[in-house]
This record gives C-alpha cells, sequence and structure tokens, in this order.
C-alpha cells in the first residue's frame, strides 16, 4: 500500500543538526590535505565565526523558548530542551576536533613551512625587546585593569570579546591564605591587530593577548599574580523588533541594537588549564551552566587565523591561483541598455565580473534618458559602488527608490548608515512591509526611448555586494521583458505603498504566492508521471527545511519523480526511506566558493523549465520574507542553466552525498574522471572569451533574443 501520510518526525532531520553537520563539512575542507595550506586554515577560522552565529542566533532562540515553556516538538520530535541537549554533545565534539585540526595539523604543518606563533621565552633577546616597547609603547596606555570586589561589581562583557581572568594576592592580603586572594580581569582590546609580527623571522607571530600576559602584572603594581586565564563569553544577538508598534522602524532599529549588546550569555570559552576556582567564580557571575563551558585545547576564538593568513608573507601555492572573472566586451564597452534591449543577458558569479551590474546603476545615474532607478538592498559592501551610483543619481534629478532591508540580520547597523545616507542624497527610502524582510534582489531603470518608456531589470540569486560577489557563486539576469517589468513595477509599488497587485505576469513572489507556484511544478511532474511520462525536478539552495515542501517532495517521490537536490547547508529531508524518499538523491558542494545560487527546475514534459531565485526552501524565506522567483525564458540561457546544474552535480571532488543514515559521505573516486566544479568553472571561463570570439557572431532577430555569452558546458571526460 502506498505511503500517502508525510508527517512522521522519523522522516525529518532537527534544522540545528543538520547545521551543525554542514560546519563539520566546512570543517572537512580544513583537513583536507589537497588544499593549500593557509586555505585550509581560513577554512577552520570560517568553522569558528559559524559557530559563534550559530549560538547568537539558534541557541539564543532555542533558550527564549524554554524560559517561556514552549514544549512544542519540532518536525523531527525533539522539544526545544531536547534540541539544546543535542547541541551541546555536538558542540562540545566539534570544537574538541576543531582544535585537534588546528594542534595535531595545521600548527605542525605550519611550522614545518617557517610560519609560527612563538611564546615569549621562545624569542631572541632583540624580539623580547621588540614585545616590551610594543607592551609599554602601544598596549599600556590603551589597557584597563578591572578589579572585581563589593566597591567594584564584575563588568559587563561584549560578545566575543577576549577576556584575561586573574587571580591576584594584594599587599594587605598577604598571610591570609588562599581565599584572601583577588579577582581581577583584563579585556584583550579590539583595536590593535590580535596578531603581532616579530622582527627577524618573516613568518613568526605572537598572539596579542600572550603580550598582554606576559606583562599584565605591571596594570597591578604591588600584587603578586598566581594565576592567569583567557576567556570569551558568547551572548544572544538576535533582535526582537515589535514593527507593529513602532512608529519608526530606523529609530526602534537602533534603540534595538543597543539593547542586543546587553543579551544573555550564551556560551562560556575558557582556557583549559583554567583553576576551578577561577572557573566556578566565572560561571557564578555569568550565569551560565556547565553545558555551556567550553574548556579550550589551544588560542580561543580561531578567527584570529584570518589576520594571520592576512600578515604571513605566501608562497604561491599555499593559496588558492588567482583568476580574472570574465567580462564580455559588449558589457565592458558602450551602453549596457543597448545591450540588453536585444537580448537577455545571464551572469553567473563569481566566474562572470560583477562589475556589469554596478556599471548597470552607474550608467543609469549618468545616462540623461533615464527617468527612475528602483532597487532593494540586503547586504551590501562597506564601501559600496551600488550606494554611490544611487546618491548619485538622485542628485542628478532620478526618481531613486531604495528599499533598504534594515533587519538584515548582522547588517542593520550598516544598512542603519546607508539609508541616512541615501536620504541625504534625496532617495527615497523605504523600510519594507511590516512584519517582511525583504530578501529580494531587484533593480528596475525606467528610461524613456524613441519608442516610449521601457524598463530594465537585474534580478538575482545573491546579494548587491561587489565584495561578496568574488566569493559566493550566484545568477542573475539582466532583461528588458515587458511583462517581468510590469511585475517589477508592481513589486516595488508594492513595497512602498498600499497596492495589492492581483497578480504577477512571469514573477512569483513570496510570501504571496511562490510556495504554491513551486509546489503546483511539484504537482505537474506527479500528474506526469502517473499518466506513465518522464518526471524530473532538480534543485540548487542553501538550506531545505520547510516541511511542506519536504512533504510535497516527499509525495513526489512515492510516486516515482526522480528528483536531484543540491543542498549547502541545513537540509532537513532524510533519504532512502522505502516509499517515501527513495527517488530523491541530495548533494551537497563545500569548496572554494560559497554556493549560494537557487535553482528550480522541471522536465514539464520537455519544456525544460528553469526558474531563478532569491529564496531558499525554509519557512522564513517562503513565509516571512519578500522573496522573488523569476523565469528563464530564453532558450540558450535555458541550456547553459541546465549545462551548469548538470556540472554541478557531476562534482566528485567538493561534493558529499547524503546517505539514509543522516551522514554525508564523498563519492568514490575509484577509477573515474575527478571533477572539482568550481575549479573547472574558473578555468573554464579563462578561456571563455576567446572561444567567444573565435565563433562567427550571427546577428540576433530581435524577439530570438540571442544570447552571445553561451557556450554549451560538458563535465569533462578527465580531469587527472
Amino acid at each position: 500500500m502506498a505511503i500517502t501520510d508525510f508527517t512522521k518526525p522519523e522522516y525529518f532531520t532537527n534544522r540545528e543538526l543538520s547545521w551543525l553537520a554542514f560546519n563539520d563539512r566546512v570543517l572537512e575542507e580544513a583537513r583536507d590535505k589537497n588544499n593549500p595550506l593557509l586555505e585550509r586554515a581560513r577554512f577552520l577560522a570560517i568553522t569558528q565565526s559559524n559557530l559563534d552565529e550559530f549560538f547568537n542566533i539558534r541557541v539564543a532562540s532555542l533558550r527564549k523558548m524554554v524560559a517561556v515553556d514552549y514544549h512544542q516538538p519540532d518536525a523531527s520530535g525533539l522539544t526545544p530542551q531536547a534540541q539544546l541537549l543535542a547541541i551541546a554533545k555536538r558542540t562540545h565534539s566539534l570544537v574538541d576536533k576543531q582544535y585537534n585540526t588546528w594542534q595535531r595539523s595545521l600548527v605542525p604543518r605550519l611550522a614545518t613551512e617557517g610560519v609560527m606563533i612563538r611564546d615569549f621565552a621562545e624569542l631572541s633577546s632583540h624580539q623580547q625587546q621588540f614585545v616590551t616597547d610594543y607592551f609599554h609603547q602601544e598596549l599600556y596606555p590603551v589597557l584597563t585593569p578591572m578589579g572585581v570586589d563589593p566597591t567594584r561589581p564584575f563588568p559587563f562583557l561584549a560578545n566575543n570579546t577576549l577576556n584575561l581572568a586573574i587571580w591576584l594576592v594584594r599587599p594587605e592580603d598577604k598571610g591570609k591564605g588562599q581565599k584572601a586572594r583577588s579577582f581581577a580581569m583584563v579585556q584583550i582590546p579590539d583595536v590593535f591587530p590580535r596578531v603581532l609580527r616579530l622582527p627577524d623571522e618573516a613568518n613568526h607571530f605572537m598572539l596579542l593577548e600572550e603580550v598582554i600576559r606576559q606583562f599584565v602584572g605591571e596594570l597591578f603594581i604591588g600584587a603578586e599574580i598566581k594565576d592567569t586565564a583567557l576567556f570569551r563569553v558568547t551572548r544572544d544577538m538576535d533582535l526582537d523588533v515589535a514593527e507593529e508598534d513602532a512608529s519608526d522602524l530606523l529609530k526602534e532599529i537602533q534603540s534595538q541594537l543597543k539593547k542586543r549588546q546587553r543579551g544573555k550569555v550564551m556560551r562560556l570559552e575558557i582556557e583549559s588549564t583554567m583553576s576551578k576556582h577561577l572557573r566556578k567564580r566565572l560561571i557564578k557571575w555569568l550565569e551560565v551552566g556547565e553545558d555551556d563551558v567550553y574548556a579550550i585545547k589551544g588560542p580561543i576564538d580561531l578567527t584570529f587565523i584570518n589576520s594571520l593568513v592576512k600578515q604571513v608573507k605566501a608562497k604561491a601555492e599555499w593559496l588558492y591561483p588567482s583568476y580574472t572573472p570574465y567580462i564580455a566586451p559588449e558589457l565592458a564597452e558602450g551602453s549596457i541598455f543597448d545591450v540588453i534591449r536585444q537580448r537577455d543577458v545571464f551572469m553567473h558569479h563569481p566566474y562572470d565580473s560583477f562589475n556589469p551590474v554596478t556599471n548597470f546603476i552607474q550608467q543609469a545615474a549618468v545616462d540623461p534618458q533615464v527617468l527612475a532607478v528602483k532597487m532593494t538592498l540586503y547586504r551590501v559592501s562597506s564601501r559600496s559602488p551600488i550606494i554611490a551610483s544611487l546618491k548619485q543619481a538622485a542628485e542628478n534629478g532620478k526618481q531613486v527608490t531604495v528599499l533598504v532591508e534594515l533587519k538584515a540580520r548582522f547588517d542593520e547597523e550598516n544598512n542603519v548608515h546607508w539609508a541616512k545616507e541615501l536620504e541625504r542624497a534625496g532617495c527615497h527610502v523605504i523600510y519594507g512591509l511590516v512584519g517582511l524582510k525583504t530578501h529580494a534582489k531587484l533593480a528596475l531603470v525606467v528610461r524613456r526611448e524613441e519608442d516610449g518608456i521601457r524598463r530594465y531589470m537585474h534580478m538575482a540569486t545573491g546579494n548587491y555586494n561587489d565584495v561578496t560577489a568574488h566569493f559566493y557563486t550566484d545568477m542573475g539576469l539582466f532583461t528588458a521583458d515587458t511583462e517581468m517589468g510590469i511585475d517589477a513595477s508592481n513589486i516595488f509599488n508594492m513595497l512602498s505603498g498600499f497596492s495589492e497587485p492581483p497578480y504577477f505576469h512571469q514573477l512569483a513572489i513570496a510570501p504571496l504566492a511562490l510556495r504554491d507556484f513551486l509546489m503546483d511544478r511539484v504537482d505537474d511532474e506527479i500528474a506526469a508521471v502517473k499518466a506513465g511520462r518522464k518526471g524530473f525536478i532538480q534543485m540548487k539552495m542553501n538550506s531545505l527545511s520547510d516541511t511542506t515542501m519536504i512533504q510535497k517532495l516527499y509525495e513526489a517521490s512515492a510516486a516515482g519523480v526522480e528528483i536531484h537536490l543540491i543542498v549547502r547547508g541545513i537540509c532537513n529531508l532524510k533519504v532512502g526511506i522505502p516509499g517515501v524518499s527513495d527517488n530523491i538523491t541530495v548533494h551537497s558542494i563545500v569548496g572554494r566558493l560559497l554556493e549560494h545560487s537557487r535553482i528550480y527546475c522541471f522536465y514539464a514534459d520537455g519544456e525544460e523549465k528553469v526558474f531563478l531565485s532569491s529564496a531558499d526552501l525554509m519557512n522564513r524565506n517562503l513565509s516571512r520574507r519578500v522573496e522573488l522567483l523569476f523565469p528563464i525564458m530564453q532558450d540558450d540561457i535555458r541550456e547553459r542553466i541546465l549545462n551548469l546544474y548538470q556540472l554541478m552535480w557531476s562534482d566528485n571532488v567538493k561534493t558529499r552525498i547524503l546517505m539514509a543514515d543522516d551522514s554525508w559521505e564523498r563519492p568514490d573516486l575509484r577509477g573515474v574522471a575527478q571533477l572539482d566544479v568550481q575549479e573547472y568553472l574558473i578555468a573554464h571561463n579563462k578561456t571563455l572569451g576567446d572561444e567567444l570570439n573565435a565563433t562567427p557572431e550571427t546577428p540576433a532577430a530581435p524577439d530570438a533574443q540571442q544570447d552571445r555569452h553561451f557556450i554549451p558546458l560538458q563535465a569533462p571526460e578527465d580531469q587527472s
């Protein structure tokens, strides 16, 4: 009998444990000896920053649920309290694995190459003098010793700050026994680089906290230092914005940013050598439990590795080879609008340069024929050329409307700054819809031309961020399609006013219709299989956790639809369940670049419909965010994306395959050609321009919309 109930807890993996499994896949890259040495170190630093944010947000959210007696289990059957217990067990194991990777693998390997982090006692006399001078001349004036006694309460410690705890005996306490010892602390200032380069040796360094520890006695003159130990706190950093009650969202966000700094402590990291007495005191003062304490066997906070890598005088083989993103000659010179008017243009970053995207807004700012520019901004760089162009457009008299998402996590402060800057320049700045984050990536340029008003659009899977565009893989589309242009105008009217468009011609948006649209496409594949025809679904996303969508995919699998999923991060779907998910295969690509594009492909009786989107299949994306999904209507672009997907699916170097026991395993490489899809596409783009120039150019009819970027991509027969 066919299974029709797809809601059983055993059909789902817990979201938080699945995320921790993803971070473990990143850690595998740090342990992979085939990766360049310093890139391995960077992967280790990424696992640290990932884990920090996990405690800041996810653990904090579960703690709040427990605090208000919320005991509802998730789809996998785990209550918030049960999830916290499982997380603690998994994260303690993960941290041990992180530091084993650092101490036993990376430190010895770095040392063989002459890259060393030294203790003061290991330094030459000249290096010791250098460190001594650095402490007295640079650090001493900035450091603040803080004692704790009845008149000086335990100080507030900001999120992720590194601190040195000190047990000392003051002159008046001498001879009174161990109980007379006093507690003090010194915060390691983040205004200095955490890694100090030493003289005389090219790649010898000392950590800032060890410099301070060496001379900490000079901050407590007359006292005798008995013990020191480093520690770090991680706080609840989630914003709690009551938008319905906020008369001014900008001011409310600014207020919440201040409150966020004082969130409860979620994690306490201490040196493994910390005395029991010091540990007990910190646990009491910071109000944490034993499960929240992580005894670290190495430098606390491995993100210092990023500073180390930047300072190392590296050999070429220690880093990934550099590459130059491709830019088509017609996009590098002349009017970008002339190109888009003739045909849609597909971009695949970072293999394709991000410059055409920034140039699109820059040209709009100075083009006298442009009347209006409208754009959504979620995350932008600290020196964004797009912000500069939007300001210039407003100053040049264009109608400029910018939706700045103030609630973009950990970019709130940056976005508040840009919102004020844009308003000062004369832009009309909006903050979106109450209760929803605007995550859609959409830019609209309205231009007066000889034949009337024409809309030009850029839609994308990733942010308008010129920095992350160098290492996030994303896809984008330039188009002047009339129906999409009307839809784009309606979206902006909805965001800026009270417009409620009755329907959209080509675009689908969340939370209105995106989930239903995708489920309808899945239903089409189910219907095809039941009628004896082929059904095939290919999807790529960052995370898959929406219970309703997973159940729909199970229904499709049970009906006989073949489903290929590429999921970088969270995957709550289970594979290999007989009668439920035995037609579903899940891959995860974790490599040099961060896979960020969202692709949704449906066989559709041979039509092979392809859609790109800003949305992952997560409840937050489909229910609580404004997201955009757009069709690929030009045949050559659609074929290119399908070929790209097949290349990604064929990767067997950076891919892990989800197994029925929820583990992730690398493909068996015995007897097969190896393919690292990211490295292949980087290498391919180096020759892409030459191949295009060698191809005779055939003028395309306006309705053909021939994309001159397209070159059929196939997996190489042999890359060994």
